[in-house]
Order: structure tokens, then sequence, then C-alpha cells
């Protein structure tokens, strides 16, 4: 049976890099037990590797992707079907795809692509930057629109500042499949904020995952305080 998160859940995004400290399967399935005992109800995970190790942790659903560089081509989140095969394959419940409107390494259309996916019954989270991206997205058969990728395409980058709270709501008083608030969300409040917008469930990740982003965002605050004469010998 298909595991999905939960409506207004948190769901912890368990990624790090290759050059990151805590790149490594072991380090991203622990976090994940961690966000599980946080409360969390879902695990969003990068590559085939991290995921099994992820499902062997957990029971929580997971949203698997596979960020991977193709010659020639922007787009990372599990460009190709192969990809996405090869991620749910992994033990994914979700696979989270690029759904901009970008060329695919693989030659597909974004419609041809999700068709694809369907046809082997695989649940489809379209990650998009645009309000056009999520409708086309949702008319080609998407189960989920996700705001992942806004701000983060070359024309989407200048919109408003994150979280697109805006494009959240107006995506959710447009579409009836469930729309996931993913993207800059730092604070508790602010996930908060994205439930009220409509958000079917929420996606934090370095807030919650990256302690060297945790650790710099203190560091730069109390620097900030110091330099402007708060600090006491």
């Amino acid at each position: 049976m298909l595991k999905v998160p939960a409506r207004s859940s948190l769901v912890v995004s368990c990624q790090a890099l290759a050059h990151e400290p805590l790149h490594g399967s072991a380090h991203m399935a622990a976090m994940a037990r961690a966000a599980r005992e946080g409360g969390a109800g879902g695990i969003r995970a990068n590559s085939p590797t991290d995921i099994r190790a992820i499902r062997e942790a957990v029971e929580l659903p997971i949203i698997g992707l596979w960020k991977r560089d193709y010659k020639g081509f922007e787009m990372y989140i599990t460009p190709t079907v192969e990809d996405a095969v090869a991620v749910h394959a992994a033990g994914a419940d979700i696979v989270a795809i690029d759904a901009t409107g970008r060329p695919r390494p693989d030659g597909l259309t974004l419609e041809r692509a999700i068709a694809e996916l369907k046809q082997r019954g695989i649940a489809v989270m379209a990650d998009i930057s645009t309000y056009g991206e999520g409708l086309l997205a949702a008319e080609y058969g998407a189960d989920y629109v996700s705001t992942t990728l806004a701000g983060y395409t070359p024309y989407s980058e200048g919109d408003s500042p994150l979280p697109r709270l805006d494009l959240l709501k107006r995506l959710a008083d447009s579409l009836t499949v469930p729309v996931i608030a993913e993207g800059g969300i730092s604070t508790p409040q602010q996930a908060g904020l994205a439930l009220a917008a409509g958000a079917h469930f929420v996606v934090v990740g370095s807030a919650i995952t990256r302690p060297q982003w945790i650790t710099a965002r203190y560091a730069a605050a109390m620097a900030s305080v110091a330099l402007n004469g708060g600090s006491r010998a």
C-alpha cells in the first residue's frame, strides 16, 4: 500500500551533498530517525543509496529524488524517467521530479515523462518554479505539485523573497491536487503560515538537517550584535 504524508504534517528533507560534513547514507538514516522522533510525518531523500538506508531505518513515507548532473542540461532533480524508476525501486513512495519547462536529458516532454511514470504505478511530485508550471504539471497528471524550485530557476529568482507563500496560495486556490510547500522555510512560524496558505503538507530541509547552515545563522547574528557593541568583556 502506498504510504503518503498526512495532511498538515511536517516532511523533513534529509539530504547532504558530497562536499558537506554529513554526506553519507548512515548519517541520513540517523537524521531520518531523529526526524521521526521529533514528530515528522515523512522524509524527503536524495539518491537510491540514501533512500534504501532510510527505508530500513524508518517506516515513514519517503519522497525520493535523485540529484544528477547531465552535461548541457540545467535540471538536476530526477531529470529522467530512468532516474525516477530507480528512485522508486529503492523504496520511495512518491518520486519528485523537475517539472519545469526546461529540456529533459532523455528527450521526453514533461507530459510524456509523467505519463510513463504513472503507467508504472509511480506517484509523482512535480517540483515547479512558477504558477504556470504548476498548472501544467497538474494537468499532465502529477499527484502533487510542490513549490520546491521557486526562486531556483533563472526566470523565477527575483519574483519575491523565499518562501514563496504567495505562489503557494495561488496554486492551492487553483488546483484540486495537493500543493506542497517547500523551499526557503526556515522557521516554525513560516511552516505554520504555509499551512494557512493552503499547503497540504510542508517540507523543511536546511533549517533542520544542515547543522553548518544553522550554526552560521547563529554565528552571524551574534557577530552583528558584537559589532554594534552588544557584547561585554
